[in-house]
């Protein structure tokens, strides 16, 4: 199982979650109910209430968005560098002890 921490948005509350390998952040996020991870779209990379800040440390190790991410974040709220849809993060054990960080809203 990998560790994946989630981050409100003010930094107040920390959870972590362990994750199966092959599932996507997003899918753990739904499946422990964290606050702020919509996913409207059940994980098609169809819309953008999914959209999360990968930890500064761990952006090398998560890799860069697709070009159709890249479209679908045009859509999200308060877009970052460090911006991805969590439903494109696949699970698995080179991202034991990911950080992520939820927005203050989805789009």
């Amino acid at each position: 199982m990998t560790k994946i921490t989630f981050v409100s948005f003010d930094g107040a509350t920390r959870t972590d979650v362990e994750a199966e390998n092959g599932s996507t952040v997003m899918e753990n996020a739904i499946r422990n109910a964290i606050p702020g991870i919509d996913a409207e779209c059940g994980g098609a990379c169809a819309c953008a209430t999914c959209h999360v800040y990968v930890d500064e440390a761990w952006a090398d190790k998560v890799g860069e968005p697709s070009p159709m991410e890249e479209d679908m974040l045009d859509f999200a709220y308060d877009v970052r560098p460090n911006s991805r849809l969590s439903c494109q993060i696949k699970v698995k054990d080179d991202l034991d002890g990911l950080v992520v960080h939820v927005p203050e809203r989805q789009s």
